[in-house]
């Protein structure tokens, strides 16, 4: 298994610092492939954390325990600041939601960190039973098919005129009628987007064995 640095060290000039929102989520699995990857990781659990790093991944989990827990430990407020600042950061699944300007049907209290102009809906696909992969066209990132799984994900069901749509899927995939979401049954739903040095997907590369988001996002630090 993968460690991460320890607090406090820069990583060498062979590899970009990257932090790891390690809260909640699937925190190793991102770890193993940053590392493999060849960035420098670090865990980031408190606003200190955020001192250095060259970007940040924000995991899959469960995003309303990720942001009730960044409120807690101070955390949220100083991410939000320093992503406007012009961290990169790159999204899967929760952390998608975590980004994101709007949430449809947040949880009790749910909030988001607000930076990623999008609107998007929690668990748009279906509970874990309907999790379900796919081979998406993302020639954006890579020249070949990207394999993604979808466990419990959001979809994107609006995004601002700066955000870049990199992968879509059928809107009939949606667990509920996308005619009660004002969408017509051949509209197709942004699954992948990028705006400026933000990146996020509504699936899990991290257990895939495909990579190519996470080598797109460490080629732009």
């Amino acid at each position: 298994m993968t460690t991460t640095r320890p607090d406090g060290d820069q990583g060498s000039s062979n590899g970009r610092l990257v932090g790891v929102f390690a809260l909640q989520g699937d925190v190793r699995e991102h770890v193993h492939v940053l590392e493999a990857l060849g960035a420098q990781t670090r865990l980031v659990r408190r606003p200190a954390d955020l001192e250095g790093l060259d970007g940040i991944v924000l995991p899959g989990g469960e995003s309303s325990v990720m942001d009730r827990l960044a409120r807690i430990m101070a955390l949220k407020d100083a991410l939000a600041a320093a992503l406007r600042a012009g961290l990169p950061a790159y999204g899967t699944c929760a952390g998608l939601i975590m980004l994101a300007d709007g949430i449809q049907n947040p949880a009790p209290g749910q909030g988001s960190l607000g930076v990623l102009d999008v609107t998007v809906r929690r668990n748009a696909f279906g509970a874990q039973v309907d999790s379900f992969e796919e081979d998406l066209a993302v020639p954006a990132v890579s020249a070949d098919p990207v394999h993604a799984v979808f466990i419990r994900a959001p979809a994107v069901l609006a995004a601002g005129a700066d955000v870049e749509v990199l992968a879509s899927v059928p809107a009939s995939r949606l667990s509920v009628d996308p005619a009660g979401l004002g969408l017509d049954d051949d509209a197709r739903l942004p699954v992948a987007v990028r705006q400026g040095r933000l990146l996020a997907t509504s699936f899990h590369p991290e257990v895939t064995g495909d990579w190519s988001f996470h080598r797109e996002f460490l080629a732009g630090l």
